[in-house]
């Protein structure tokens, strides 16, 4: 029998490649940071962009009560698609306007184009 994977699974899988695939412009290296005990999920960018040194999140997610929580994207097409492609449900992601206000109907929620 195939095991579905874990929200926390497809979470680190996803940032991984996210990583792998973004192109290397100037000296910048992205790096997946996956804790899945915390429920933390980053994606950081450092290195030389031009003259300055970049140190930066592009990307970060929190893992509560099987809800991701979107703190931060910065990807060019962002990362919701991804996640929802790879088996997380489109209704358990949220930003975290929409998660600190309690779920409100009038609240924020990140929709997939």
């Amino acid at each position: 029998m195939e095991r579905s994977l874990s929200y926390a699974e497809i979470l680190k899988k996803t940032l991984q490649e996210a990583t792998r695939t973004q192109p290397r412009l100037q000296a910048i290296q992205l790096y997946p940071v996956c804790d899945t005990d915390s429920g933390q999920f980053l994606i950081l960018a450092t290195g030389w962009d031009k003259q300055r040194w970049l140190d930066t999140i592009l990307f970060h997610a929190r893992l509560v009560e099987r809800q991701v929580i979107i703190e931060e994207d910065n990807f060019e097409e962002g990362l919701t698609s991804a996640l929802i492609a790879a088996g997380i449900q489109a209704e358990h992601i949220v930003t975290s306007l929409d998660y600190q206000s309690g779920g409100d109907a009038n609240a924020i929620k990140l929709t997939c184009i």
